[in-house]
């Protein structure tokens, strides 16, 4: 069973006020339904059939029809099939499914509004398993107008979500990890919620990890590289015979550069401390450095005349 369908599992078995039931069943029926001389609704879900189901029984005393078949292309999965036939008029009229985007009384508080967007993930709705995959949460909805009315929605809620068209359909989305995270504890899918947030913190803590690691390695990287430099600025000033150019504190550095070639400078400096019982510090190595470079380059350019 997916990520996808374990979260509309957990949000078809809350229980409801009226007015949430309302606003659910008002945009499952406008994205999972033919509406005509009847109303069917066909879903993949066995909790949301039970749940369409009991909702229509409850606000209109329908016992909607019930039928069940293979999944397509004989996958294990049932399709289950309910079908309205009585009072279609007045469940249109109710619901507002006459309408392109619903009219106020369907959303007009928050409670009304999340059982909304709720319904709308039990209808049209899938987010990635954040072990398998990226952060990606999306709903499919084939309206542009609605689409939008969706987007807006969403983002009364700071979710960032975005719209884009796909193919003869409008797919509304959001990327961002902690927003998703947001849209599940809207939903009130806690077990959801906090599977998706101890996947989120272990995959954010080794990502970290990961990123610390070749930081440390561009440092160690970076730090053997400017140790060749210095040797070379040495061997260049050893090779013209300079050596007796540099002070006595360069002479030293230089000794012991050649000595430890890939010691870094607070290494070195700590090296030079003890078996010599001068105190050097790292900035006062970077100068002496600079010094020899100073001269060594020097010597490349009087031989390069």
């Amino acid at each position: 069973m997916s990520f996808t369908s374990d979260i509309k599992n957990e949000v078809s078995k809350l229980k409801h006020e009226r007015v949430e039931t309302i606003a659910e069943l008002s945009v499952i029926l406008k994205n999972s339904a033919n509406i005509g001389d009847t109303i069917k609704i066909t879903t993949e879900n066995a909790s949301v059939a039970r749940y369409v189901f009991s909702a229509i029984k409850d606000l209109y005393g329908i016992s909607s029809k019930i039928s069940v078949r293979n999944g397509y292309n004989y996958t294990k999965n049932f399709i289950y099939i309910l079908e309205v036939t009585k009072h279609i008029n007045e469940i249109i009229k109710d619901l507002s499914l006459d309408t392109n985007i619903p009219k106020n009384y369907i959303i007009d508080d928050d409670l009304s509004k999340r059982a909304y967007l709720r319904g709308l993930f039990i209808s049209c709705g899938s987010v990635n398993d954040p072990k398998k995959s990226r952060y990606h949460l999306e709903f499919f909805v084939s309206n542009e107008e609605y689409a939008n009315f969706i987007k807006s929605l969403l983002n009364e809620y700071e979710l960032n979500s975005k719209v884009l068209k796909r193919d003869n359909k409008y797919m509304i989305y959001v990327k961002e990890a902690e927003k998703i995270g947001d849209f599940l504890r809207m939903m009130n899918a806690i077990n959801a919620l906090f599977y998706f947030e101890d996947i989120r913190i272990y995959r954010d803590h080794k990502n970290m990890t990961n990123r610390l690691n070749n930081c440390e390695q561009a440092n160690v990287d970076k730090i053997i590289e400017t140790a060749h430099k210095q040797v070379k600025d040495i061997e260049v000033i050893q090779d013209a015979g300079g050596l007796d150019l540099l002070s006595d504190k360069e002479q030293l550095v230089a000794t012991y550069r050649l000595k430890y070639p890939e010691a870094s400078l607070v290494e070195l400096s700590e090296i030079i401390s003890v078996e010599t019982d001068i105190s050097l510090t790292k900035s006062g190595l970077y100068h002496r450095f600079n010094k020899i470079k100073d001269l060594a380059n020097k010597i490349r350019e009087k031989s390069n005349n």
